[in-house]
């Protein structure tokens, strides 16, 4: 039976909970609970998610024992500021791994976990990826849903491979089981939404995106090493320079031109230099 709780900081910041053993998405429950109304500041977490979706429509395979839950926040910020929530995500997620996990040396891996630098072996990934080792151990997914009054619902979806990550995917992935921690979904869910009521003030209400890209800087992976960025079957190649002020990827392709992208698929390191 799950037995979710939030954490001290979580609960003194007024924000609610609703656990669950097993869901369809906790990403389409929030956004129910958005159009019926709710306030917001609202978790929706899960042991089980039976009908889980990632980025552009693809699922998101959820084996019991995993984390999936879901944030429904209505945020007093302008528009263009909504989709930098991932790195508010982002940095919160890592800040939890970092408060849950024991720190241990990086492991040379694939997919740029050469390129973490000794920093530690949890690292973000752009646009919205949790790392470990090189393998993707978390996801975040944003949806946005208007309010019956008409305001912006924002819902912050993350999965987390606890104890198994899904297998046959074009990239590696990897579970916090499999990397030699026993955690539990609860123990994760607690520091997250602890880790969120921190990075959220820093983001404040979209004054602070800088801070929060920053942050997010500061344990990136693949900064200075190749990426290649895949955009509607076009695969782009270059130097991963840095995440600008507004949360794009910022690249150098061989000719030296400057390229920035919005949305894509991202990979580092060994992978982003095979050229087929």
């Amino acid at each position: 039976m799950a037995d979710f709780a939030l954490g001290p900081v979580a609960r003194s910041a007024g924000y609610r909970l609703a656990g669950y053993d097993e869901i369809g998405s906790t990403n389409v429950e929030a956004l129910a609970a958005a159009g019926a109304g709710d306030p917001g500041g609202i978790w929706f977490a899960a042991l089980h998610q039976t009908a889980g979706r990632g980025r552009r429509g693809r699922a998101w395979e959820s084996t019991p024992g995993n984390l999936a839950t879901s944030l429904l926040i209505i945020p007093d910020a302008e528009p263009n500021a909504l989709a930098t929530l991932g790195f508010v995500a982002g940095v919160a997620m890592q800040t939890a791994f970092a408060r849950i996990l024991p720190q241990g040396a990086v492991r040379i891996g694939i997919d740029g976990a050469d390129a973490l630098d000794g920093r530690g072996r949890v690292a973000l990934k752009w646009p919205n990826d949790v790392l470990a080792d090189g393998a993707k151990v978390s996801g975040i997914l944003l949806e946005m849903a208007k309010t019956p009054d008409g305001r912006n619902a924002i819902v912050i979806g993350i999965g987390v491979n606890v104890v198994a990550a899904p297998t046959g995917l074009p990239y590696p992935a990897t579970s916090l089981r499999e990397l030699g921690y026993e955690r539990s979904a609860e123990e994760v869910f607690a520091a997250l939404a602890d880790a969120w009521v921190e990075a959220f003030s820093l983001w404040q209400d979209g004054r602070g995106v800088s801070d929060i890209l920053e942050r997010w800087r500061g344990s990136a992976a693949g900064i200075g090493a190749p990426v290649a960025v895949q955009q509607d079957g076009v695969v782009r190649r270059g130097i991963f320079e840095t995440v600008d002020s507004s949360g794009r990827l910022v690249m150098r392709d061989d000719d030296g031109a400057r390229i920035v992208i919005t949305a894509g698929d991202v990979h580092f390191g060994a992978t982003a230099s095979a050229r087929s």
